[in-house]
């Protein structure tokens, strides 16, 4: 169609609308990252701290005044001077500097210790029904898996309890960057949070290649990388070096069509192959659907822009895997006019809503619904 979008406002939209990825990582993350993985001795110290959180840091903190409240004796929150609980408390993460020497063996924790601490902060904080706000939790969680990765990489380890811990922080965060999604800045960083899932991804993935394997959890995961990383060329070529075995996995092949559908513009067949993702699988691609479903809008108001043309609401609704009276809203903020039961396209009307208007999780049904019963602690288990 002449009237159509042109190849070249194809291709302009396709890189600065349909790509959601994070522009440039963190400088800071960057920067601690590189300086942990300085070569700092041939191989790295091996922690020999028993606990969660080494004695003498909870001392200093307890004596500061720094211990978090989950991290304290119930009943003494209120005191001037409240008490570290030892099963409680856990490392607290602090930046590394540069030409600092590798932390003490008094101050890390092996890797069984780390496994466990990561098990704690599942089962007690991250999946608590009684902490709240969700958001403190998140920022507690956070902070102290970061703590743990920094003793993985001091230690430079592998193996088994590394690819466990490596595996719960990716569902973790991925939960997160759903749950979290449209909370202020200032309690949730959606920038930082996905700085920290490209390194566990990219961290993880080197572990499955140079590991011994097999890996039951494999195929899991690079599923979930190619959702979170639509439309990446680096991603793509990643799963496309994998053996045949992880390629032909249902998890790994409804990825890939999803992206095929992604590269070819195609957000009606994107969204109908949504429908088969499993709850965290969706969690990872929901980023993506605002502008997908903005795309089948744009591309409907040039297809069906006809003064006598209407089309079904429910129908619509359907194709962007909501109810109506999402649909309608939707329609709305994009320009596009809803009478009672019909749609009426037009390509002169649509319009880009305005900042703010347009919040991602009034529309996360297609996501919602997957979550059913399932508990937080089996979501980032990976019990499901």
């Amino acid at each position: 169609r002449s009237d159509g979008p042109s190849g070249g406002q194809w291709r302009q939209r396709n890189k600065k609308q349909w790509r959601t990825k994070s522009k440039a990582p963190e400088k800071e993350v960057e920067k601690e990252e590189q300086i942990l993985r300085e070569p700092v001795k041939e191989t790295g110290p091996r922690g020999t701290c028993q606990t969660m959180c080494p004695i003498q840091e909870l001392r200093d903190r307890e004596a500061q005044n720094r211990l978090h409240r989950f991290e304290m004796v119930p009943g003494t929150e209120r005191d001037r001077r409240p008490w570290g609980d030892p099963t409680r408390a856990v490392k607290e993460y602090s930046r590394p500097a540069a030409g600092k020497d590798a932390m003490k063996s008094s101050d890390l924790r092996p890797p069984e210790v780390l496994l466990k601490t990561v098990y704690y902060l599942i089962d007690f904080v991250i999946a608590s029904p009684s902490l709240n706000p969700w958001t403190e939790v998140y920022s507690f969680a956070f902070d102290r898996l970061r703590c743990v990765k920094q003793d993985m990489i001091v230690q430079r380890l592998s193996g088994l309890e590394c690819l466990a811990i490596l595996e719960r922080a990716v569902r973790f965060l991925i939960y997160a960057s759903y749950r979290l999604c449209g909370e202020p800045l200032r309690l949730y960083d959606p920038r930082i949070n996905d700085t920290h899932i490209q390194e566990y991804f990219s961290w993880l993935f080197d572990c499955y290649t140079n590991g011994p394997g097999p890996y039951p959890n494999q195929d899991e995961f690079q599923a979930l990388g190619l959702l979170y990383n639509l439309g990446s060329s680096s991603t793509l070529q990643h799963i496309m070096e994998l053996p045949v075995r992880l390629r032909k996995a249902r998890s790994v092949t409804l990825a890939l069509a999803i992206n095929q559908a992604y590269l070819e513009r195609n957000p009606v067949r994107l969204l109908r192959l949504a429908r088969r993702l499993n709850f965290l699988q969706a969690c990872a691609l929901h980023r993506h659907l605002v502008m997908c479903r903005r795309d089948l809008l744009l591309i409907y108001s040039h297809g069906y822009s006809s003064r006598n043309c209407s089309f079904p609401l429910d129908r619509l609704a359907q194709l962007l895997s909501l109810d109506t009276s999402h649909t309608a809203q939707l329609c709305q903020a994009y320009g596009v006019e809803v009478d009672q039961n019909k749609v009426a396209f037009s390509k002169a009307a649509f319009t880009e809503p305005e900042q703010g208007r347009l919040l991602c999780k009034s529309y996360h049904s297609l996501v919602s619904e997957k979550q059913k019963d399932l508990g937080v602690k089996d979501i980032i288990h990976g019990f499901t």
